[in-house]
């Protein structure tokens, strides 16, 4: 058993992976082991192999397929890409796996589909993130070596490995909405099963692909979402009915996951996990507050009790596409602007509480200052998604 963890880790089996798919490292980039600069050696000797990236800058596709990706320090990495079909199925796949697909995913789902659908899917999805961040920075497992891995994600370099949160995030996201689904709408369960595998499928792949996680960090993520799907869904329903149970709810939906936020695991250098895990519990905060919101004013209508509910799914006419992209755009412009009112007003509080040059970047990656602001930004984000747009939809006769 020991033997087969261990291979699963090699970063040589993700390399080949890559290599099957048509991306290779640049020739000149064959011995960078060797010649790599004392700072990046150093990590590797303490198993940390993933430094603060720099930014490229350029863009394109380079002739002969060459690109540019980061990498640690002042290390730019080139990769050749001989298969263009791959490479964009799997930047496409890790894109569905990132902040910008659920940013998008989740308040259409919301807004267009099911408020119910879309409660459950944020709730597992703040549960597993938040577990598998966690885990990360408390094995500290390195990602996959590069060499021989070509790494595509410049942002992600900087964090660890074990488990990988996109492959956790895919599966959550497609198993529970499969699971929800079945008992509320009528669609043929193999078709669905299929889709819920595929779009998971895709995602573990690109996580590969990209270089990011070893087959172990990725097989982990998928083990360690389907144990805690299995083991909360008895408590799915009690969980739908809490923002009813007591009226100090509220404040346990705030203060629990603030408390989780600034107890977050210290690492042993700066990484965006931190900001990242705060950035999600306090959506999830925001958007828990919000129904509760809607339940106790009535400000919204409510979806309908979490009980079997068989529904056929409307057919997709040219008119409901219209309303959703007008409802869509609608909401994803107010919750810009209130993420953005927000987060200045806070950053300039606690800037003003804890005397810090204003626009200075390094003083947002203190804890006394990133864990607030990022908490209050998002949790108003979450509030506005799920209580003021869809005021605001009622408003502008926007069924």
């Amino acid at each position: 058993m020991a033997e087969l963890l261990r291979s699963l880790q090699d970063s040589q089996l993700v390399a080949r992976f890559q290599r099957r798919c048509g991306l290779f490292p640049a020739p000149d980039e064959g011995p960078r082991e060797n010649g790599a600069d004392p700072t990046e050696r150093a990590a590797r000797v303490l198993g940390v192999e993933h430094l603060p990236a720099v930014n490229c800058k350029g863009g394109g596709a380079p002739a002969n397929g060459l690109r540019r990706a980061a990498a640690p320090e002042a290390y730019v990495q080139k990769y050749i890409v001989k298969n263009y079909f791959y490479y964009y199925l799997f930047q496409i796949s890790a894109a569905l796996g990132q902040e910008v697909f659920y940013i998008t995913f989740l308040p259409f789902t919301h807004w267009n589909i099911d408020p119910y659908l879309s409660r459950r899917l944020i709730i597992i999805w703040v549960l597993v993130m938040y577990i598998g961040q966690v885990a990360k920075d408390i094995l500290k497992w390195p990602r996959p070596s590069s060499p021989p891995v070509v790494k595509l994600e410049k942002r992600l370099i900087a964090e660890y490995g074990m488990p990988s949160t996109h492959a956790m995030a895919a599966t959550a996201i497609a198993f529970t909405l499969l699971i929800s689904t079945m008992d509320r709408y009528q669609y043929p369960f193999v078709l669905g099963l299929v889709m819920a595998v595929v779009f998971s499928t895709l995602v573990c792949l690109s996580r590969l692909y990209t270089g990011m996680h070893t087959v172990l960090d990725v097989l982990g993520g998928v083990l360690i979402t389907a144990l805690l799907i299995v083991l909360t869904y008895p408590a799915w329903t009690f969980i739908d009915r809490l923002d009813s149970a007591s009226p100090l709810f509220p404040v346990c939906v705030i203060v629990v996951p603030f408390f989780l936020c600034y107890n977050y695991p210290v690492s042993d250098y700066y990484s965006p996990t931190r900001a990242d895990t705060t950035t999600i519990l306090a959506a999830g905060a925001g958007v828990t507050i919000g129904f509760w919101i809607n339940h106790s004013f009535q400000l919204v209508s409510q979806p309908a009790e979490p009980l079997p509910v068989i529904q056929n799914i409307p057919p997709l006419t040219t008119d409901m596409f219209v309303l959703g992209l007008t409802k869509f755009a609608v909401g994803i412009v107010l919750i810009l602007l209130v993420r953005q009112l927000v987060q200045n007003l806070s950053l300039q509080v606690l800037y003003s509480w804890f005397k810090v040059v204003t626009r200075n970047k390094e003083a947002r990656r203190r804890l006394e200052i990133e864990v607030p602001y990022k908490f209050v930004t998002y949790t108003s984000v979450g509030i506005c998604a799920t209580t003021f747009v869809p005021m605001l939809h009622r408003f502008l006769g926007l069924p």
